[in-house]
């Protein structure tokens, strides 16, 4: 069942999927491809937790249509991972959020985007610099992506919002991630695109930006980074992309400032040098998917079963907290990858089993 053909009862079926207990991007789609559809793979979850050791019960219904309403009152719509609108870019990645809450025109996904990030407590020479390169890009076509934090992402928002710019937020749609950016936020939404993974009332937790992180990684064909600390969130987003095949780009900065070491270990690391606006665009303009960046992650070379078996395979001592690739859970059982597939649904739907980055997989502590 594909974008328009999609009815009202499925896309229910599919929304409580997803915020049915140990359900993610992965086991989400899997489950649809087995089962053909949402209401199907929902009936079918009780059994295979039950395989997996473990008793369960999907999503209330009643919660479902607290969030729909919820929904509609924010002004808000779903965006299913099959639309037409869907983002062509972060449709390529296997972590992609199977279901999207937006406001705003979604027609900016499928412009060229270069994600810009960087420290929130940034320099004002840095602040200056984002907002002045997201201007320039923008005026040359691409839509600027970030984060809607505080220091960097604000700065390129600003720049970027008269021509294209698309927010994604780390809490629900209907919530103000920053109190001091609720306007600009409202802005996005009106002028250009806000996003959202997180259901309508989320607060920002911890946890959910990692989750926001990849999916502004994963909706540029480059990532620039403006000014960042060694240990800044915008290394997260810088790593994602270098994972997901995209430029990795970033500014260079002073040793003797602290904000500017994240930078400077990027561009010893791989990351691709760049002083001007200029540069970015001629990095992505037409970029064809093989970045001139040599900043790269360390993954496996994986990708999951389109099918899976009808048995599980006996995987299950192989598996510790340690995270391991599914590829090696391949190899070392002599199983197929279906039967792998099927055997780590089945633990994840228990919630005996943790997904990681880069396809690996391990037992939840």
């Amino acid at each position: 069942m594909q974008g328009a053909d999609l009815g009202q009862d499925e896309a229910f079926a599919r929304i409580r999927l997803l915020r049915s207990p140990n359900i993610g991007p992965i086991s989400y789609r899997q489950l649809l491809r087995r089962f053909g559809d949402a209401s199907a793979a929902l009936a079918a979850l009780p059994d295979l937790a039950a395989r997996g050791g473990a008793p369960y019960r999907p999503a209330a219904e009643a919660r479902i249509e607290d969030e729909i309403a919820a929904l509609k009152r924010a002004g808000a719509r779903y965006l299913f991972h099959d639309f037409p609108a869907y983002p062509p870019l972060l449709a390529e990645v296997e972590s992609a959020p199977p279901i999207l809450i937006v406001r705003g025109d979604t027609a900016l996904a499928a412009r060229p985007a270069v994600a810009v990030v960087g420290a929130r407590n940034a320099s004002a020479a840095a602040v200056k610099l984002a907002r002045d390169f997201a201007a320039a890009l923008a005026g040359e076509g691409f839509v600027v992506v970030s984060g809607l934090a505080r220091g960097i992402d604000g700065a390129a928002h600003r720049g970027a919002l008269a021509n294209g710019t698309i927010g994604v937020i780390a809490s629900g749609i209907d919530i103000a991630y920053l109190p001091e950016h609720a306007e600009l936020q409202e802005a996005i939404a009106r002028q250009g695109l806000l996003l959202a993974e997180q259901p309508p009332g989320a607060e920002p937790l911890a946890r959910h930006f990692p989750s926001r992180n990849r999916i502004i990684a994963g909706l540029a064909a480059g990532t620039l980074v403006v000014e960042a600390a060694p240990r800044s969130g915008s290394l997260i987003t810088a790593r994602l992309a270098a994972e997901f095949g995209r430029e990795v780009m970033a500014i260079p900065g002073s040793p003797l400032d602290s904000r500017a070491h994240g930078c400077n270990r990027l561009i010893r690391d791989g990351a691709v040098l760049v002083q001007t606006p200029e540069d970015v665009i001629e990095l992505l303009s037409g970029f064809d998917g093989v970045p001139r960046s040599t900043f790269r992650e360390a993954v496996a070379d994986y990708a999951p079963a389109e099918e899976l078996s009808d048995a599980p395979a006996d995987i299950a001592g192989l598996l510790t907290t340690a995270p391991v690739a599914v590829d090696e859970l391949i190899r070392q059982s002599g199983e197929s990858p279906a039967a792998v597939q099927l055997a780590l649904l089945e633990l994840e739907i228990a919630g005996r089993l943790v997904r990681h980055a880069g396809g690996r997989v391990s037992l939840g502590n």
